[in-house]
């Protein structure tokens, strides 16, 4: 009698068990849990620690502050947000086991990765999640295809490229240039590759053209010669900042005064990289769609608050990472306060949102439009070097033909 009698109970609270997990989903997007629960769980991935781990907390920090505000206003259809970023180290790998953590903590929302590298890995990963995913800064064209449930806020490279080139012909900036870039990494040779193609059709000459690989990232001597000797104006640099630094320390002194070193956002953070001697940035030119210096009142109330809180002035990574939180803010109202990625995915191309990186609207394929422009460093300060109205992404290269 007593075994028919516990026999009974453990069926009954089989049972239980079994509703119980029937009424779970797998990001907590929908559902009763979802529906009940008090806060909107936002992850991240990034290098917080390493040579790229600029990028990674400037990211966290934009994340972080645009939360703190949303939720002083009374956070997301009454829900607060909370913020949980995981170090990746800047590798694929490590970005998976990050993504596989945030998924145990309950995950609702995924910033994606820092690095294009570790995005594409989060992105093939939250493919099967229902999670959608707002990419602040992972730029490489590939990097969020193959998932309906990810958009981004950052621009992606070959219109990175194409934008670069076009702003050298439209600004009368030279009609020869030289090209400095990374063979063996995505980022940087999907922009050389959008960059030549448009300077192509445009008319500018590319008359050197040096490179190098991780392998032979301390000693570019060689390079710098050659394009000290090819007498260029504009050396295009799409590399990131701690190459470039690297570079940039080598070649002072070579080229000539009125010789501009271009590049794209990778080149954010390059200041810290020469502290010891910020003139070493000195003629550097860089593609962003925000400006520390705007007298726009959204980006100076963005500065004053990030300075406030993180003892430092925000680049466009951090500007990035703001504007995805205040989209993710939008989009789970838009879909009436569901975190599905289904849902989410489904109001984004309706959305418009006023940001301090401009204007934003997306694409099906998860590519933003907003405007971009060049700051000018010189004496360890960056300010616009004048405004271009990019044009809209519809009208760029498909993201298919760059690498």
């Amino acid at each position: 009698m007593k075994k028919r009698v516990f026999a009974m109970l453990m069926a009954a609270v089989m049972a239980f068990s079994l509703v119980a997990c029937g009424n779970k989903t797998d990001n907590g997007g929908s559902g009763d849990a979802a529906d009940t629960a008090e806060t909107i769980k936002l992850g991240g991935v990034g290098p917080l620690t390493g040579g790229y781990a600029n990028y990674g907390l400037s990211v966290q920090h934009g994340a972080e502050l645009a939360a703190k505000e949303i939720n002083a206003a009374g956070g997301v259809n009454g829900k607060q947000l909370e913020v949980n970023f995981q170090d990746s180290q800047g590798d694929p790998e490590s970005a998976v086991a990050a993504y596989g953590k945030l998924m145990d903590w309950g995950m609702n929302v995924c910033l994606g990765g820092v690095l294009s590298g570790e995005t594409a890995s989060v992105v093939a990963a939250a493919k099967a999640d229902d999670m959608f995913i707002m990419e602040t800064t992972g730029s490489a064209d590939k990097c969020i295809d193959g998932n309906d449930k990810a958009f981004r806020i950052c621009f992606y490279d070959s219109y990175q490229g194409t934008a670069a080139a076009d702003y050298l012909k439209d600004n009368a900036l030279a009609d020869e240039v030289g090209v400095f870039y990374q063979s063996d990494n995505d980022y940087s040779a999907g922009l050389y590759s959008a960059f030549t193609a448009e300077c192509e059709k445009t008319g500018v000459t590319i008359k050197e053209t040096q490179t190098f690989t991780a392998a032979t990232a301390t000693d570019f001597s060689t390079q710098v010669n050659a394009l000290v000797n090819s007498g260029v104006k504009v050396v295009f640099i799409p590399i990131y900042a701690e190459e470039a630094s690297t570079f940039l320390t080598q070649a002072k002194g070579k080229f000539a005064e009125d010789v501009y070193f271009f590049g794209a956002d990778g080149l954010d953070g390059i200041l810290g990289k020469v502290s010891q001697d910020v003139t070493i940035a000195d003629n550097v030119l860089m593609m962003t769609p925000f400006a520390a210096d705007s007298a726009d009142p959204k980006v100076q109330a963005f500065v004053k608050a990030y300075e406030e809180a993180y003892g430092a002035t925000p680049d466009q990574f951090a500007a990035d990472a703001y504007d995805a939180v205040y989209t993710v803010k939008a989009a789970v109202e838009a879909a009436g306060g569901s975190t599905s990625g289904t849902d989410l995915a489904a109001v984004m191309t309706s959305l418009t949102v006023e940001g301090v990186t401009g204007t934003m609207t997306w694409n099906a394929d998860g590519n933003t439009n907003k405007a971009a422009s060049a700051i000018l460093y010189k004496n360890g300060v960056g300010t616009l070097f004048g405004q271009n109205a990019a044009e809209s992404t519809e009208n760029t290269e498909n993201t298919d033909t760059a690498e």
